[in-house]
């Protein structure tokens, strides 16, 4: 099972600018988490805070017990071999193959003989539907397959927590979607923890089991899927409904004049509502049940009586007949 992350008072500044401060939360063990936020708002940044390759002005990291804030070098190193990163770009080098891209890592961090790597390197590049393309070079295949056999490097070495940048950047929907059902896929295989950093709603409806958004330096909020996409808050039913009107601005916030002036237009049309919750993405058929989702679940029940209202709703609506009157309040946890 992957290990949980926690983030404990993380605040990170460039000179004057204050990407985000105070911000905590806990990455359950074997869960998929999502951080979105618009662009600018440090999601990049906060991932490469995890993992140690930005260093934070002040808080805790607690990645199995170390905090990769202020611990030493060597153990910072030993700690990042329990991630795995899907960069946004793919990052791979275009002087190598395929196969070598993926091989790299366990050529660099291993003492695997070549028939050992060869087999670690299949399987990998079967996980992500490239097992025939081993051969062909990044300039040569499309941007979701780089994206796949990003996510191939990112696995080889058995990482107990993949951190993923913005795996939808440049794809279309259609493999946006694709890429959604692979990752719900690997963690039903590999039963890791995994953090999408994303700024893409539909990844953020279908994929995790809890979301998390980032907004003018601070955490807006972070929790179960149902309490973020059944929230009222205005920062987020604009990012979900993808409206113009709200406190999020082309380039920054908006100020108070502004925001005032375009509540006072849209007066008399209704307050944006989130639209309705969609299911979960399940495994394929043929793959294990995701050990997470029944995990999940027993913490969210264990938690439901201090959730949003919404929320509640949300979550005794999604779970089967048998089980949903004994979740009724009064009713007590399934």
């Amino acid at each position: 099972m992957g290990i949980e992350v926690v983030v404990d008072g993380l605040t990170k500044s460039f000179g004057s600018h204050v990407v985000w401060r105070d911000v905590s939360l806990s990455l359950p063990a074997g869960e998929v988490s999502v951080m979105l936020g618009p662009s600018g708002t440090g999601k990049t940044v906060f991932l490469k805070s995890l993992v140690g390759l930005i260093r934070p002005d002040r808080g805790r990291v607690l990645v199995d017990g170390i905090d990769t804030v202020s611990c030493s070098e060597r153990q910072l190193y030993q700690v990042r071999k329990l991630f795995g990163v899907m960069f946004q770009d793919g990052a791979l080098f275009g002087s190598l193959n395929l196969y070598d891209n993926v091989a790299f890592p366990l050529r660099e961090h291993t003492r695997l003989t070549e028939a050992d790597i060869h087999r670690v390197v299949g399987e990998k590049m079967e996980m992500v539907g490239l097992a025939d393309a081993g051969h062909k070079f990044p300039g040569e295949i499309s941007g979701g397959m780089r994206k796949r056999a990003g996510l191939a490097r990112a696995l080889v070495l058995d990482p107990q927590i993949i951190l993923c940048d913005e795996p939808d950047s440049g794809l279309d929907p259609v493999r946006t979607a694709y890429l959604s059902q692979l990752l719900i896929d690997l963690n039903a295989e590999i039963d890791a923890t995994i953090l999408i950093v994303t700024h893409d709603i539909q990844i953020a409806r279908t994929v995790p089991d809890n979301i998390g958004m980032l907004f003018r330096g601070n955490l807006v909020m972070f929790g179960p899927r149902e309490v973020l996409l059944t929230s009222d808050h205005p920062v987020i039913t604009q990012f979900v409904n993808g409206r113009r009107v709200g406190p999020i601005g082309m380039s920054e916030e908006k100020d108070e004049a502004t925001l005032a002036l375009e509540l006072q237009e849209a007066n008399g049309n209704g307050r944006a509502q989130p639209p309705a919750l969609v299911p979960q993405l399940t495994p394929t058929a043929g793959l294990p049940e995701r050990q997470a989702a029944g995990r999940r679940m027993a913490r969210v029940m264990s938690m439901i009586n201090t959730l949003p209202p919404p929320a509640q709703q949300a979550i005794r609506a999604s779970l089967p007949p048998d089980q949903r009157d004994q979740a009724e309040p009064g009713g007590g946890p399934s």
